[in-house]
């Protein structure tokens, strides 16, 4: 091929892609989630599919898939048509999975574009009402005393719960047992049982136990308080002013699609976030809508790609 037939390819590929994008979309969208129907993945999911899909003039059809830790879902849409009609909600382990797995079928880098980072979830530190302890100080002298000893329960050997501990044990400059259960229920009811005296959980999975005085909140890991649990003091009021740690959902397309079908995607997820209605759901999850640009959202999870893969290496934490 000639430079002059490359060159009329090139213009007539732009052509293409223009007239494409500007007739986008043209039927429902599907957005392919991480985890199974109930969580809150899902609930994001589901919660957004309306306020997005007025803001883009079609209807969002949510799709889960959930499994091994999401890359059943991140493999389906990295290989799936970069055309803008395919689209993947996911959580922090997004992050956490390519620091933990040897080989992912996909790179979490190369294949998606980010969208939108949608909203920031502090965890709760938990304990036990009968565990001797009432507070983040008086956990950390007794851990101290009794290196690998007190254990906290988590969903899964890598889950966001077993990260939200490994970060304590580094920042608090202790060691622990984590004891992985096969989902955050059991894990929660063993620590209500006594079985495990403390765990890291969601406010939004934990908190009615909190106030049925069943677990006893020693700290939130965000920046400042929350406000439906207003009483709770953050890490930083506790003595870990270094400790920050937040699940968070975000939305992903393939790699390859267009930067102006990703665009109109990003801007209307940033509209359907601003609504009421979405402030007001994030809000009843113990969350914040996320406020940053689509530039400082790419950089959070890049960095928090780093900051887990460091913890996974310090700690040798492995999948099983």
């Amino acid at each position: 091929m000639n430079l002059k037939n490359s060159i009329v390819l090139i213009v007539l590929l732009m052509i293409s892609q223009s007239v494409f994008s500007q007739n986008w979309p043209s039927k429902p969208i599907t957005l392919v989630v991480s985890y199974p129907p109930g969580g809150s993945a899902d609930t994001m999911a589901r919660s957004l599919s309306g306020p997005l899909g007025k803001a883009l003039g079609t209807t969002i059809i949510v799709d889960n898939k959930p499994g091994a830790s999401g890359q059943i879902a991140a493999a389906h849409v990295a290989k799936s048509a970069g055309d803008g009609y395919t689209l993947m909600l996911d959580a922090s382990s997004f992050a956490v999975n390519p620091g933990l797995f040897k080989k992912l079928s996909y790179d979490s880098t190369k294949d998606f574009k980010v969208l939108g980072l949608l909203a920031l979830f502090p965890n709760f530190l938990l304990s036990n009402p009968n565990f001797p302890v009432k507070n983040v100080k008086e956990l950390v002298g007794m851990a101290k005393n009794k290196p690998d000893e007190i254990a906290y329960a988590t969903s899964g050997n890598g889950s966001a719960q077993h990260m939200a501990g490994a970060m304590f044990e580094i920042k608090a400059d202790i060691k622990m047992q984590g004891i992985p259960y096969k989902g955050g229920a059991l894990a929660v009811n063993d620590v209500m049982a006594g079985q495990v005296p403390i765990m890291f959980g969601t406010i939004a999975s934990t908190k009615s136990y909190v106030d049925a005085k069943k677990l006893n909140a020693l700290a939130v890991t965000s920046k400042k308080r929350v406000s439906i649990m207003p009483e709770v003091p953050t890490m930083a009021e506790a003595g870990l002013p270094a400790y920050e740690v937040y699940e968070w959902n975000a939305i992903f397309a393939p790699a390859g699609t267009p930067d102006a079908i990703t665009k109109k995607l990003s801007e209307a997820i940033a509209i359907a976030m601003q609504s009421g209605e979405m402030k007001d759901r994030v809000s009843s999850l113990g969350g914040e809508v996320y406020q940053g640009s689509l530039t400082e959202a790419n950089q959070y999870i890049q960095q928090q790609m780093q900051e887990w893969a460091k913890i996974i290496r310090e700690k040798n934490i492995s999948p099983n």
